[in-house]
């Protein structure tokens, strides 16, 4: 137990330089070699205590974990820190077509307790180019995502739950088609977007009640050598609400930046906005007419305190 105790201890220096202060404690580790308490991350979670009022916090040595992990909603204020962000990977396979599975039970990892934390992993759909095939599928409220690397093709990222407030901070995350979709409020700070395909980075389906949907500060779009048309997104469904500042687009963005999904009545109703991007994508003068670029002021309004105001105020511990 010493023994053990001190190895914790150990960890916790190592890493106290990356994980956010909210964290800065290990209760549980988890290694394939079996030197800490479990082997498994889903065991890990399962001796977690029900509706835990306090963070666990979880640590994960590096390895590969073929699992299909469920953090359910009486597990809430869990934390995953992973060793390395590249040599921590979660990871499995499945995909829509895969037994008439469906996208929504594709994921890799479901994320339903609320205060869930994720940092320094990867989470990865390996199915390949076959379809809908979720890699992190995230429904908690009050989730941060933080330095991660999000792996997929179609649909890799689906932040559902229409009540859900989610933040992702330093994280990579690719794919092809829709890869960033649903109903949640997101906000991406300082993240790199890759797209793999011609093809559409975004999927919001906001809420007509919920003022904003996807909110990406700082980030980076980039492509792979192939691609060279991508939007920057489509409506899921009317009232998708999309806005870009401060952002660098890469020349794979399309001129015209927004596609209406086949349906000139989400003209009417989406909420696409840009604001101070840069990059050869970032040139405005042949968007859509239905697209908008916001002021300064319209812009200040834009703020944490603003955009996660819900039912009770909440500002991420890791912003």
């Amino acid at each position: 137990m010493i023994i053990k105790k001190v190895l914790l201890g150990l960890l916790l220096v190592f890493f106290s330089q990356i994980i956010c202060s909210q964290n800065r404690h290990i209760d549980i580790v988890v290694a394939t070699d079996g030197s800490g308490q479990f082997s498994s991350i889903q065991a890990a979670i399962n001796s977690v205590r029900d509706y835990q009022a306090n963070r666990t916090v979880i640590f994960i040595k590096n390895g590969i974990y073929h699992e299909k992990i469920v953090i359910p909603t009486w597990k809430t204020n869990i934390t995953l820190i992973g060793e390395s962000e590249d040599s921590t990977v979660i990871t499995f396979g499945d995909y829509a077509s895969l037994n008439h599975m469906g996208t929504f039970k594709t994921y890799t990892c479901l994320a339903q307790g609320d205060g869930f934390h994720a940092e320094n992993l990867t989470f990865q759909n390996s199915a390949g180019k076959v379809g809908q095939a979720v890699a992190l599928h995230v429904e908690s409220d009050c989730a941060e995502i933080i330095h991660c690397k999000l792996l997929g093709n179609q649909d890799t990222l689906f932040t559902g739950n229409q009540n859900s407030r989610q933040f992702y901070k330093d994280c990579y995350i690719e794919g092809t088609t829709d890869f960033i979709f649903g109903p949640a409020t997101a906000w991406f700070e300082g993240c790199t977007i890759c797209s793999k395909q011609n093809s559409y980075v975004t999927a919001a389906s906001t809420p007509v009640n919920n003022l904003y949907g996807y909110v990406l500060d700082h980030c980076t779009l980039i492509a792979t050598n192939s691609v060279t048309k991508v939007f920057l997104g489509r409506p899921w469904r009317p009232y998708a609400s999309v806005i870009y500042m401060n952002c660098n687009l890469g020349s794979q963005i399309r001129p015209d930046g927004w596609d209406n999904w086949r349906n000139t009545e989400n003209e009417k109703t989406a909420r696409f906005a840009e604001y101070k991007n840069v990059g050869t994508g970032a040139a405005t003068q042949e968007r859509v007419a239905w697209s908008h670029q916001l002021s300064k002021s319209q812009a200040d309004e834009v703020t944490f305190q603003h955009v996660f105001a819900g039912t009770h105020p909440w500002i991420p511990d890791c912003k």
